[in-house]
């Protein structure tokens, strides 16, 4: 690794008594460090260039108290691992704007193996029947529709949280860790996860992995035992968060509101971590580094990422992206303002001079101008403008094209629930999100309409996938019992994503768009192969468009393809949309 040092956690009764003793070429202890609970030492250890892999003893001694030349006894010992790191791995290629991103739900998505569905000593047991409960979706399930997601088009996947979540309630969702080195034996073992990401690779589809920096569960086993007296914000009375992002930020908060937003719980069951503790800080930059190289990621997702002490997270997206330069972080910024997501970008020149490395945010201000331009919303009528002027915003962003796009997710209302089940608006999103900047995300089931109620409401915006359960009536994987509208939307979706692969323009292309006229929005990407033109018509009404208003961009091209019904087009002086339709055309 870039940096040769790993600091280990290690818990024993009484440990800070005992001095630990490594013997193995190339390893070596730089520093023992002890916190205020004689029950944790933190082992610095530096491990030289060209160390070989294997499995190293680490024993802790104790000198008898009698005499000061006495033998030192072993009290205990552990095994602590040194794999082989992968060729290469240190430039790996994270997800980016060539990408479009299934989010799925592991518990919600597929059953692939019924035994682990309870497991001994797991109190949240199997419960389909129940919105909150655990339905039995698994790695496995997951395995076995890696060519569903493929055929679509889709060259990343984002599951939710894997790792155990061993909570007595709503465990399904994984964002409660209760150990953060295991897989939750619910959904399989490290192993499984190992070979999921493998079989992914192997179908060119990345893995992105879902992780948490600003909480854990309350059944997490330092609960039972703290490292330190600070390893929790708010450790002796709970003191939940105020949610308000924009504390960081203001130039003007008062200090009591900012450590609240920061330091207070998400919820009672989610105690809030204290990043300003160091060896909790390590022990996270730590954690997040060996899955990367564990399961052979191609990103992370950082859950409530402004959560976190700010000064933490600049050090942890430093730590990632020195070691993997070409990674790719999104974080998740729920605000609909976009000068607070630009704030966490990298190359962000911030007022107060915080620097940041994560490569990419979830675009919230772009997911909100999606649903408002279509069906209006948050103070706004339906009009295009909405999301001209969002894209006019891009000069805020230090990487526009690099921001996480995405009609809806685990948190959203369903996105054609939304659109009042409207099926001609949710093709019009639908292109939006494959054609604007950034990487596109499309949430697990929006192929196939799923619903859900337009108000929060989680167990059900998280419905189970159909076909992914044996007796299912209908099944998505296969075709069998989808209405014709569902049937037509999934082929819309894959003929739209896999031309996408393709696309160079869409790819890293430059922008350039046009105001809104008559609720009708243009625009073109274009690079040195391609030039694409988009146009989505949110009338109720055809329109004919008056083409010598895009000369600047179309350049005298006279021919086009229309990508979603392979036609070919004679570009005159005007051109026939059809109401609440689009047209992506490939310029000649």
């Amino acid at each position: 690794m870039k940096n040769p040092e790993v600091q280990l956690m290690v818990h024993g009764k009484n440990i800070t008594e005992l001095t630990p003793k490594i013997s193995y070429p190339g390893v070596s202890i730089k520093q023992v460090n002890r916190s205020d609970n004689p029950n944790y030492v933190f082992i610095d250890l530096k491990i030289a260039d060209q160390t070989k892999p294997g499995a190293l003893t680490i024993q802790f001694l104790q000198t008898s108290d009698k005499t000061k030349n006495s033998a030192a006894k072993v009290a205990s010992s552990i095994k602590f691992e040194l794999h082989a790191r992968r060729a290469g791995s240190a430039q790996r290629k994270g997800f980016a704007p060539r990408d479009a991103i299934y989010l799925l739900m592991p518990d919600r998505f597929a059953n692939g193996d019924t035994r682990n569905d309870n497991q001994h000593n797991y109190s949240d047991k199997h419960a389909r029947d129940v919105p909150g409960g655990r339905h039995g979706g698994d790695l496995e399930g997951m395995r076995q529709h890696l060519d569903y997601i493929a055929k679509m088009g889709f060259t990343m996947v984002w599951p939710t949280p894997l790792v155990e979540n061993a909570q007595e309630i709503n465990s399904y969702h994984g964002y409660a860790a209760t150990d953060f080195y295991r897989i939750d034996p619910r959904f399989g073992s490290n192993r499984d996860y190992q070979q999921f990401v493998q079989e992914a690779k192997a179908k060119n589809i990345g893995v992105i992995q879902d992780i948490v920096l600003n909480h854990v569960g309350s059944n997490h086993w330092w609960m039972k035992d703290l490292p330190s007296k600070d390893w929790l914000n708010f450790p002796q009375q709970y003191t939940e968060t105020n949610h308000i992002r924009s504390t960081l930020q203001d130039a003007h908060a008062a200090q009591i509101d900012k450590q609240k937003f920061a330091d207070g719980w998400f919820v009672k069951t989610m105690p809030d971590l204290n990043q300003r503790n160091p060896f909790l800080a390590k022990y996270l930059i730590q954690n997040s580094l060996w899955w990367i190289e564990f399961a052979d990621l191609s990103g992370l997702r950082t859950d409530t990422y402004s959560y976190s002490d700010k000064a933490f997270l600049a050090r942890w997206s430093q730590r990632v992206m020195e070691e993997y330069p070409q990674f790719n972080i999104v974080g998740e910024e729920w605000s609909m303002n976009p000068n607070i997501v630009a704030y966490w970008q990298r190359g962000k020149q911030n007022h107060d001079g915080y620097r940041s490395s994560v490569p990419s945010l979830m675009d919230f201000p772009t997911y909100q101008a999606l649903h408002a331009s279509l069906v209006g919303g948050y103070g706004k009528g339906v009009d295009m403008m909405t999301m001209y002027e969002t894209i006019a915003n891009d000069f805020i962003y230090a990487e526009p094209d690099n921001l996480t796009i995405f009609e809806g997710n685990h948190d959203t209302p369903r996105i054609f629930s939304a659109l009042n089940e409207d099926v001609d608006l949710n093709k019009l999103a639908f292109t939006m999100l494959a054609t604007l900047r950034g990487i596109p995300q499309m949430f697990y089931g929006a192929e196939v309409l799923m619903t859900s109620p337009k108000q929060r409401d989680d167990g059900k915006v998280r419905g189970d996938f159909p076909g992914g359960w044996e007796g299912d009536e209908v099944n998505a994987f296969t075709g069998r019992n989808l209405s014709p509208a569902q049937q037509d939307m999934q082929n819309f979706v894959t003929r739209l994503f896999n031309w996408r692969k393709t696309a160079s323009a869409i790819h890293h292309g430059k922008l350039l768009h046009f105001i809104p006229e008559n609720n009708c929005y243009v625009y073109f990407r274009s690079d040195a192969k391609q030039k694409v033109m988009v146009i989505i018509n949110r009338n109720e009404k055809a329109v004919q468009l008056d083409l010598s208003r895009f000369n600047e961009a179309l350049q005298g091209s006279q021919r086009a393809i229309e990508i979603m019904n392979n036609r070919a087009l004679v570009l005159d002086k005007t051109l026939n949309v059809n109401a609440k339709s689009a047209m992506i055309l490939e310029l000649h």
